[in-house]
């Protein structure tokens, strides 16, 4: 960041512990992927392959050399863990991340008919060897309608409590489910009651695919609150957002 001499928010340099950027990739273009992380990778900690992306990427391998260079870490989607459970293959999943030498894993139960316990134990034992990011909240719109505030506190408090680092608040990557409504209105009610259970933030993820998302949740929760399902044409704007140089947050002390 240039010196201007202006009083902007305090952020943190790599790695960070709060204020984290993670962006998703549905596929983006291999040059374009290589370009958003060469030019604003300091401000970017994770990228997310997102649902079974990595699957069907062609350039895979590169697009993680990329990120390793710039040294931004990455994991895949939950869908994908969720899919390898669906088939009994978990083992197959375990292999697949070893092969391409993630730290970091997301396990969610977003999809799959699958109780916040049985994921659980899955964290348990992924926690052994890896770094669990695990992820809260239904992505079928009608589901997460009625998913309660006090329950997603409880699936938060159960993931921690079995090994997850981090604990990422669904929204999908429309901002139409999870702690978003099917018409793109945030459930505050859950915010509200995630901070009234004094849950470390540090250690939330919130997905805020668009800019009115991330505008809540930086007013809500501050500049350095984490951000994920950020778009590639997104981490320069956010990080504007997150210093109050754009209008949206201009006034934020």
């Amino acid at each position: 960041m240039i010196n201007t001499g202006l009083n902007l928010p305090e952020r943190s340099s790599k790695p960070r512990l709060d204020g984290i950027t993670a962006l998703i990739d549905n596929g983006v273009p291999l040059h374009f992927f290589k370009d958003t992380i060469n030019s604003s990778g300091q401000y970017i900690d994770f990228v997310k392959f997102g649902w079974g992306t990595s699957v069907v990427t062609k350039h895979l391998e590169e697009k993680i050399a990329c990120l390793q260079e710039n040294e931004v870490d990455f994991y895949f989607g939950g869908t994908l863990f969720e899919k390898f459970v669906s088939q009994n293959k978990v083992s197959e999943f375990d292999r697949f991340i070893r092969k391409f030498n993630s730290r970091y894993i997301e396990i969610s139960n977003g999809t799959l008919e699958m109780s916040n316990k049985e994921k659980a134990v899955y964290i348990k034992e992924f926690s052994k060897d890896f770094i669990v990011m695990s992820e809260v909240g239904a992505k079928d719109s009608l589901k997460a309608k009625y998913q309660e505030a006090s329950e997603w506190v409880e699936w938060i408090l159960e993931d921690m409590e079995a090994g997850s680092a981090k604990v990422i608040t669904e929204a999908r990557e429309s901002g139409t489910s999870g702690i978003c409504l099917e018409d793109g209105e945030m459930r505050l009610e859950i915010i509200d009651r995630i901070i009234e259970a004094e849950i470390d933030l540090r250690k939330i993820i919130f997905e805020a695919p668009s800019k009115k998302i991330q505008t809540t949740f930086i007013k809500l929760a501050g500049p350095n609150v984490n951000l994920g399902n950020i778009s590639f044409s997104d981490p320069i704007p956010l990080e504007t957002l997150r210093l109050g140089l754009r209008s949206d947050t201009f006034f934020l002390g």
